[in-house]
């Protein structure tokens, strides 16, 4: 028997892993399996955990929340990620929503409908590259979400860049309509403005950084 850490860690019971059905995990599944860690996706009947939150990330959505909910139209209505029920083997979040406020059904909601879907924005981290750039893209435009945002990071400046993309009906793929440095300014899904610099910026106006 080894010596006790001292830490604590050694009177934790050990976490048991939930054991899939063997068709894998459904939609629903993921508002009853116990003990899931906070933003647990379901793509393609598998269960996919996220990693510990960057500022960045964390500052960029803020960032991104706050600007649709200020210009928004009155009848849409902006949230940070809540999970879509695309069909019952995929249960993405995107990191930030905008939907039609007649969509939400009360303060117990933990999903909300593709066809209610305005706008998914997906902030790239390095663990969900792959998936924020290829695997969610695919699986939204084949939903049928008009409007799609990729947020990655500019390493050299550290704000965000956004890749904006709009779905082709006809093929139900998206297309790239622009990239934005430093100011996103667009007319869909509605007029909006938001200035990338302000990542960092505190409602006062003061950076939020330490020198």
């Amino acid at each position: 028997m080894s010596a006790a850490s001292g830490d604590g860690l050694d009177d934790e019971p050990p976490y048991r892993w939930p054991i899939p059905p063997p068709e894998g995990w459904t939609a629903d599944d993921l508002d009853r399996i116990p003990g899931l860690p906070p933003h647990t996706e379901l793509i393609d009947g598998s269960l996919v955990f996220v990693s510990p939150q960057t500022a960045f990330r964390g500052r960029c959505m803020r960032l991104l929340e706050n600007s649709l909910l200020e210009q928004a139209p009155d009848h849409l209505d902006v949230m940070r990620e809540m999970t879509i029920k695309l069909d019952a083997r995929n249960r993405p979040e995107p990191d930030v929503l905008v939907f039609p406020v007649e969509a939400n059904t009360g303060p117990r909601q933990t999903w909300y409908r593709p066809e209610d879907i305005v706008l998914a924005v997906e902030v790239v981290s390095t663990e969900s590259r792959a998936r924020d750039r290829e695997v969610k893209p695919r699986k939204y435009a084949a939903a049928g979400f008009r409007h799609f945002w990729r947020v990655e990071e500019d390493e050299d400046k550290g704000l965000p860049v956004v890749y904006v993309y709009e779905l082709d009906p006809a093929t139900k793929s998206y297309a790239l309509t622009g990239i934005f440095h430093d100011r996103l300014k667009l007319t869909v899904p509605f007029e909006v403005e938001i200035d990338l610099t302000a990542i960092n910026r505190r409602r006062g106006g003061s950076a939020g950084t330490r020198d």
